[in-house]
């Protein structure tokens, strides 16, 4: 470490959700491919953006904005969440609202009215864009959902002819959570598939892009309601990052903000192990650190790494409350898929099977087995790989359950060892 600061050094690590890092590392590759979308004249590939949480996909997302308005688009976007992805109408509402919103600003909007008295001619009237005006192409387009959306679609295409904009992106984040009700007789996954894939077979003088990202859940769930939707989207699929990137995710902040305090190697090294190269955890752990640090410094003590704190903090701030949703039974589950040598990567039903019967007085059968995957599923902590393949959908979890403590009586014999 260098000499003790006069002053107190700002933290540059910021773990927030969505919370754009001091320096993005290793991202390059995925920006590359979504200018080459951005390039499409008409477009026939959207995107989806996705991987586990703590990946960096809001962040990423985020990027892509400046990116798309640099080459002649405008972006709309918002998070797809549950109320707002519930029924069709709910759909149609949240795609109106963030078009109003956007398109107000720049464009003007002519309307007609009638003064009172004989002989007097109409007034036009000139006004700002307002949610209103695209409402009510929807109320007066018969038909359904998807009959009143590509209806606002075209009528946005032609209020943009002529201008020097490409056309507009549509992201949203958490879209996930979008997802049909047959049992209600609402599909708003379908809609929102069906439109985009009819637009852009129009050749309209303004084009329209999809960005959707979410949960590794995301894309099996648009293939179920559509099946074309393989050919309709570029999956961009983030994963932690390699040594190198890690290291400068680390690294680069601290020399942006010219800090007096720097990590070691060996410091370096640790903060990459622990944090699985996850860029979530990576800002985390480097702000406990950075902030323990200070606070040694202020006491004149020697700095060094809490280890231990760091972890129970990250314990309780991102894994406890998921956990904690979960049933006594999904727990005990989940510690047996724990103990598999692949709980990091993929598993099967067989592996957890053969587990529960060797460490608990009542194991799993594989009928269980498929429905508590299936729940689990539905609650976010796992999600299907592949055919046959499951993982868990929160990194690093696997490490946080073998910090929990087994309930004794649930156990065959002992406690299996982590």
């Amino acid at each position: 470490m260098s000499d003790l600061p006069l002053v107190i050094p700002e933290n540059p690590f910021r773990p927030g959700a969505g919370q754009r890092p001091v320096y993005l590392a290793g991202r390059e590759d995925e920006q590359k491919q979504y200018r080459a979308l951005l390039a499409q004249n008409p477009v026939m590939q959207n995107c989806i953006l996705t991987g586990l949480r703590g990946v960096g996909k809001t962040v990423l997302l985020e990027t892509f904005k400046p990116i798309a308005q640099s080459e002649g688009w405008l972006w709309a976007g918002n998070d797809l969440t549950e109320r707002s992805s519930l029924t069709e109408e709910d759909l149609l509402t949240r795609v109106v609202v963030d078009l109003s919103t956007l398109l107000g600003p720049i464009l003007m909007y002519q309307q007609q009215s009638m003064p009172l008295g004989f002989g007097r001619q109409a007034e036009v009237q000139t006004r700002p864009l307002q949610f209103q005006d695209l409402w009510n192409i929807c109320k007066e387009t018969p038909g359904h959902a998807d009959d009143k959306l590509k209806a606002v679609l075209l009528r946005v295409s032609q209020l943009l002819a002529g201008t020097k904009i490409k056309g507009i992106v549509f992201a949203y984040d958490e879209a996930q959570n979008l997802a049909d009700h047959a049992s209600d007789k609402q599909y708003p996954l379908s809609v929102l598939l069906d439109v985009f894939s009819w637009v852009q077979r129009q050749r309209l003088p303004c084009q329209f892009l999809l960005t959707l990202t979410g949960l590794p859940t995301l894309f099996p769930k648009l293939n179920l309601a559509r099946t074309y939707t393989e050919r309709m989207f570029h999956v961009l699929t983030l994963e932690s990052l390699d040594l190198v990137d890690a290291h400068a995710a680390i690294v680069k902040p601290i020399e942006m903000k010219h800090s007096p305090l720097t990590f070691s190697e060996a410091v370096i090294s640790q903060i990459i192990h622990d944090s699985g190269g996850y860029p979530y955890f990576i800002q985390f752990i480097c702000k406990e650190v950075f902030d323990a640090w200070i606070t040694k410094i202020q006491k004149g003590e020697a700095p060094s790494v809490p280890a231990a704190e760091i972890t129970a903090k990250l314990d309780q701030d991102f894994f406890s409350s998921r956990w904690q949703n979960a049933t006594t039974r999904q727990q005990d589950f989940m510690r047996v898929i724990a103990t598999l040598p692949s709980s990091n990567g993929e598993f099967a039903v067989q592996e957890i099977v053969a587990a529960s019967r060797q460490i608990l007085k009542k194991g799993f059968s594989a009928s269980h087995t498929n429905q508590m995957l299936n729940d689990l599923i539905n609650a976010g902590l796992i999600y299907k790989s592949r055919r046959g393949g499951y993982r868990f959908a929160v990194p690093l979890l696997s490490g946080f359950i073998n910090r929990q403590i087994w309930d004794p009586t649930s156990l065959r014999t002992r406690v299996p060892k982590e």
